[in-house]
């Protein structure tokens, strides 16, 4: 256990950590399931594999992102007071994934609790967390993104099966010392609850229901506005972005959007095409790979923003670890 200090004057998040499930499910593997084609789903949304957790739990592949994460970090169990995991998948009501995750790792007398907003979850958990410590309630958390979406997909809809997979992916978020800039920017936040329906997981053993074209729609006239409106919140311009991690939801919403808004100079996450949709866990699993293959520069501007059931939103610039 250790004691908060006192508030902080910002975050910055000092590492990541993502862990996937080992099996594989192609393009191809889905054609022998339903009726569709490689070239259907590539043409549509570009993936062309996701993976599948068998015999794991979000828990379980929440503490494996998370222990990464801390390894990465260099840090122990005892340096956590906070467990933040977004999830929309979990099977288990109680007790809940964050409290798992802490007793997994040996974290002792942790803040701990589970985050509901979908496929904006990670970013509302690391606002939160951001929060949180410049209140001076916690000193240094982690923030975890972790579903098991084929527990809740439904495999004889060509529509939708085809989008989701399993994953996991952490931040190490502590505070900022006297002298340094926050490397977490302003959180910009919100919901449509009107189009609550889009997307929809409901009932005790409820199968993921979306509205495809609607959402399709809402990002190509709400979300360049909202992107826009982050990264002016943050006091930077979209082609200062050196990374550019947007929920990986469609690679036909994520490419033009990017050049839309001018980051010509982002790297852009691409993610789905090897994991497909993973909800919460998109941005944070999309960004800690960027890092582990060196495509990302310690300190460089990189948008996160997330979108999805609700309909909520949520997107903040950082500094990459």
């Amino acid at each position: 256990m250790i004691t908060p200090g006192g508030p902080a004057r910002g975050t910055k998040i000092v590492a990541m950590g993502h862990y996937q499930p080992a099996k594989v499910l192609t393009n191809e593997d889905l054609t022998r399931i339903v009726d569709t084609t490689d070239e259907w789903i590539t043409s549509r949304v570009g993936i062309k594999e996701r993976r599948v957790a068998e015999n794991e739990t979000v828990a379980d592949m929440a503490t494996a992102a998370a222990g990464k994460a801390l390894a990465n970090a260099g840090l122990t169990p005892y340096d956590i007071d906070q467990v933040i995991v977004a999830t929309c998948s979990s099977i288990d009501r109680c007790p809940n994934v964050a409290c798992r995750v802490a007793n997994n790792l040996g974290i002792t007398a942790p803040a701990a609790f589970d985050l509901n907003t979908g496929c904006s979850g990670f970013e509302y958990a690391l606002a939160t967390a951001d929060h949180a410590i410049r209140a001076g309630a916690a000193r240094r958390a982690l923030v975890i993104g972790a579903e098991k979406l084929t527990d809740v997909t439904d495999y004889t809809d060509r529509t939708s099966c085809i989008l989701f997979g399993d994953a996991a992916g952490a931040a190490v978020v502590e505070a900022v010392a006297d002298d340094e800039e926050p490397g977490v920017g302003p959180v910009l936040w919100g919901s449509d609850p009107s189009k609550g329906s889009v997307l929809t997981i409901e009932g005790r053993r409820g199968y993921i229901k979306q509205d495809g074209p609607t959402v399709f729609r809402w990002t190509q006239t709400e979300l360049p506005k909202l992107i826009a409106e982050t990264c002016r919140r943050a006091g930077v311009e979209p082609s200062e972005l050196g990374g550019f991690v947007a929920h990986q939801a469609n690679l036909r919403i994520i490419e033009p959007l990017a050049k839309k808004l001018g980051a010509t100079n982002a790297v852009v996450a691409r993610d789905i095409v090897e994991s497909g949709n993973t909800s919460a866990a998109s941005v944070p699993l999309a960004l800690s790979k960027l890092i582990e293959r060196g495509e990302l520069t310690s300190g460089v501007p990189v948008l996160l923003f997330g979108f999805g059931g609700g309909l909520t939103y949520a997107g903040q610039v950082v500094r990459c670890p």
